[in-house]
């Protein structure tokens, strides 16, 4: 996946300048760390929304909680089709102090970081050169994922151990990982409660109801060090994206495949934060250093319905399962149980 510090951190992010200066980079944050903020803004919201709600796909397989001491270790795989509507967002030009669009028109449908522009869109940016006065430059607008990729990929591993009568904890994680110059971590816990558990012997139900609430909180930072152009010390992205679902769902009670589904509420906060010393020079000319620039933040609050089976093989399971909601998300996932 593309170095998303790179989009927040200069707002058109991994363009190609058709301006003949050598330092567009500095030219787009002199524009105004308004207009900056505004677009990374609207470019990122698809993907974080995204993300909110791969990682909350496969949570449970089923409405029947674990007995005392049985424990179930799941490696889950999800992939998130990309719906058209999220690839693109309105840019309204009357809305920024010094971009316009260079073929005219306020507003027209440009990238976000899920999609891709075919054909490149440019836009005019205006600056203030310290000795030449008012300065014009044309820069194009930043292609997404889309370019590579028509999907949003997450992977977990997670665990669940049943503690007592109809109580099952649930944690999830995805150690710390490094790669060039991201660091990427996320943990999760959840509680489900089978409600069927508690009625009386006597009653018979055909299915297992269960009620869910679950957590997940994923850690990002992206070093700029090496990728910003700018002038500065300690340059840096810190994204940090938390996540509360409440599910209701219920189950089969077959001895070989089972159904299950929910209908659920997810909602959650993706925070990004530019931070770090950049420094805007222009020749020999070198303005204030801007501190921590700007932060930006994308929440969801949507209902989700779930469909899935899961098929039983002896001490491990196979599971499959389709999440409805804003972004669809399809979920397999390969489960080791123990009783």
């Amino acid at each position: 996946m593309k170095k998303l510090p790179f989009l927040i951190a200069v707002c058109f992010v991994m363009f190609q300048s058709r301006g003949q200066i050598d330092n567009s980079l500095d030219v787009l944050l002199s524009a105004g760390i308004e207009d900056a903020q505004r677009f990374a803004s609207d470019y990122l919201k698809p993907g974080t929304n995204g993300l909110m709600h791969g990682m909350n796909a496969n949570w449970f397989n089923s409405a029947k909680a674990k007995p005392l001491g049985a424990f179930e270790i799941s490696i889950i795989g999800n992939y998130g089709p990309i719906k058209d509507e999220k690839k693109t967002f309105v840019m309204d030009t009357d809305l920024y102090n010094n971009v316009t669009f260079s073929q005219g028109g306020s507003a027209q449908r440009v990238a976000t970081v899920l999609g891709t522009n075919n054909p490149d869109v440019d836009v005019i940016v205006k600056y203030d050169d310290p000795i030449f006065g008012g300065q014009e430059v044309t820069v194009t607008l930043p292609n997404g994922i889309g370019e590579d990729i028509d999907f949003i990929p997450t992977a977990i591993i997670q665990g669940a151990l049943g503690v007592s009568n109809g109580f099952e904890v649930k944690a999830r994680f995805v150690p710390k990982l490094n790669f060039d110059d991201v660091e990427f971590g996320m943990y999760g816990g959840a509680l489900q409660a089978e409600f069927t558990k508690w009625l009386s012997h006597d009653i018979y139900m055909p299915v297992s109801i269960s009620g869910l609430i679950a957590y997940t909180q994923v850690n990002t930072t992206y070093d700029l060090t090496n990728s910003s152009g700018i002038e500065g010390e300690n340059q840096r992205v810190e994204n940090a994206t938390s996540t509360w679902l409440f599910q209701l769902l219920a189950s089969t009670k077959l001895p070989i495949i089972n159904f299950y589904g929910g209908l659920g509420f997810l909602s959650g906060t993706s925070d990004s934060d530019l931070k770090g010393t950049y420094i805007i020079t222009d020749g020999s000319i070198t303005a204030d250093p801007i501190i921590d620039p700007f932060s930006i933040s994308s929440k969801v609050s949507d209902v989700r319905a779930t469909l899935g089976t899961k098929l039983k093989l002896g001490f491990f399971r196979l599971n499959a399962e389709y999440h409805i909601s804003d972004f669809n998300v399809f979920s397999v996932g390969l489960n080791f149980g123990f009783r």
